[in-house]
């Protein structure tokens, strides 16, 4: 059974999705001012090895995520980079899909930018305006009164009953010791140049709200949000209510209205990492629970940070690095992706609620560790041909033919090891103890590579492809047949002439070269041969 830390309760909770046929799972996506940095990855992949977690263990997942393409920043260094919103957004919005898409995250089953919902974010306002959740300020900016949400604070853990009313913040991003009334809806400035709206808001101080009217025609919603204009049509004492604000959306907003609109009203589990507990996520459960009154998120998930030299990578401490810096220092890495595959790697060895420290130098052992796992793969080829080769003749040959099939010690030793596997994963997406089995289980193949049968090879093969489901860092590719210049063959001949004479010096100049030409050589008890990197 599959147990979940829940950030909201401070407790490890089993697992029961709100019905079984689907679960519905909602993160964070990027903010797309600038490329995204590896810090920002570590989130992704954390969310990803989540979701291929539950769909290995028989969930059936459905998987959200927003393109926040309107905000403080994005609208900032579009400006600076004197392009319009929509194509300067566009092109980082690209630059991420591609970067997830080299390290094997699966993309989200629907990927909704928030400028596509406005007119749902006004709708939502609204409905809180109505029901006296916001209000309208003097500057015609709308904010949220968090002193009407009861439980707000709940998620944060942190205790508001004190907190002074009339108090506001326009700000997307602020600590907890500056809480307060946040935005809703931006009134326009003249630092966001043609990026605004025009709509239209209840003027809620000079209407009286009925709440129950309001709840009823909400909840007779069928699928998507209604707009103004549908709301004005039901709710005709209202329009002589409503004013035209120009502006923008609140960035907290955002991520309300993407989850009522595609997944209304509750859903499974919202995921991203620990710095938007407060306020982002604070925020969307008291803009959602107000609107519907019914719990937004059951499961909350929390990644942690990615730290350099003991700080939290950020791109305000311009600490970060990201994909294609590690690309460029490690380009040769890059074709036969043991860059991507070791950089994967570099997260699932850590629980995702501990910070990890990144270093060059950590990555590099993981090429190592990557590389040992490929010659593993490459050694169960070899296997493979010649258990087929020797049936092949035995066959034709009309000999007995002695087929070893599963032994039982090999069939309990396998059993062990998905248990093992499957036991590590529902604690919580225990990764680290998860990899530990597959580590192990690599150590297992190495030991039995000589005793095993045909079918004991296609078990192993199997239970490889099971532990890659949720990793993502074997390379099944066949490399045994790629046929190798004779140069370099006549080079490995000289290098083990050289080996047998206790010519060494020579023997690791020609590996050298060998090595140079992007091959290697191999040694192992079945003699030296050359592979290509």
């Amino acid at each position: 059974m599959l147990h979940i830390y829940n950030t909201l309760t401070r407790e490890k909770e089993r697992f029961k999705p709100i019905r079984q046929e689907i679960v519905k799972l909602y993160f964070c996506g990027p903010t797309v001012y600038n490329y995204a940095h590896i810090g920002n990855l570590r989130a992704y992949i954390s969310a990803d090895l989540v979701i291929k977690t539950m769909k290995f263990l028989g969930y059936k997942v459905s998987v959200l995520m927003n393109i926040t393409d309107v905000d403080d920043k994005t609208i900032r260094d579009s400006q600076k980079a004197w392009e319009k919103l929509k194509n300067f957004t566009e092109k980082y919005t690209g630059i991420f899909l591609e970067d997830i898409e080299k390290i094997w995250i699966n993309k989200a089953d629907k990927i909704v930018p928030i400028s596509t919902l406005i007119d749902e974010m006004v709708d939502m306002t609204n409905i809180l305006l109505k029901k006296w959740y916001a209000y309208i300020w003097d500057d015609n900016s709308i904010y949220y009164d968090i002193s009407k949400f009861k439980d707000y604070g709940k998620l944060a853990h942190l205790d508001f009953s004190g907190l002074k009313s009339s108090v506001r913040i326009d700000n997307d991003e602020y600590d907890k010791d500056n809480a307060s009334d946040f935005v809703l809806w931006k009134a326009w400035k003249k630092e966001d140049w043609e990026n605004y709206w025009e709509k239209e808001f209840i003027e809620n101080n000079v209407i009286a709200s009925d709440s129950e009217a309001i709840q009823e025609s909400w909840n007779n919603k069928k699928t998507g949000l209604l707009h103004t204009s549908q709301w004005q049509a039901k709710n005709q004492e209202w329009q002589s209510a409503m004013i035209t604000i120009k502006g923008r959306p609140g960035w907290h907003i955002e991520c309300s209205a993407c989850n009522l609109t595609h997944f209304w009203p509750e859903i499974d589990i919202h995921m991203w990492w620990v710095d938007l507990i407060f306020p982002h996520h604070q925020n969307e459960i008291a803009q959602t629970e107000a609107v519907t009154w019914k719990k937004f998120a059951r499961y909350w998930i929390h990644s942690w940070h990615l730290m350099v030299d003991g700080k939290k990578m950020s791109k305000s401490l311009g600490n970060f690095h990201t994909l294609r810096d590690i690309e460029k220092k490690y380009e040769w890495k890059v074709s036969n992706s043991i860059l991507y595959r070791s950089f994967r790697l570099s997260f699932i060895n850590w629980k995702y609620k501990d910070n990890i420290d990144f270093s060059f130098k950590k990555l590099e052992q993981n090429f190592n560790s990557i590389e040992r796992i490929d010659e593993t793969i490459k050694k169960l080829y070899l296997a493979k041909k010649s258990l087929i080769s020797e049936k092949d003749i035995t066959t034709q040959k009309s000999w007995v033919l002695k087929v070893k099939w599963i032994r039982r010690e090999f069939r309990d030793s396998m059993q062990v090891f998905v248990t093992d596997y499957i036991e590590k994963l529902e604690d919580d997406f225990d990764f680290v103890e998860a990899l530990a089995v597959f580590y192990n289980f690599i150590t297992f193949v190495n030991k039995e590579l000589q005793n095993i049968s045909l079918e004991e090879y296609n078990a192993i093969i199997d239970m490889l492809k099971t532990f890659n489901e949720v990793f993502w860092i074997i390379d099944f590719t066949d490399n045994t047949n790629i046929e190798i210049p004779e140069d370099i063959q006549e080079k490995l001949k000289l290098r083990n002439g050289a080996k047998k004479d206790k010519d060494f010096t020579l023997a690791d100049r020609i590996r050298n070269e060998i090595d140079d030409l992007w091959y290697k050589i191999v040694d192992d008890r079945n003699g030296s041969r050359v592979e290509r990197k």
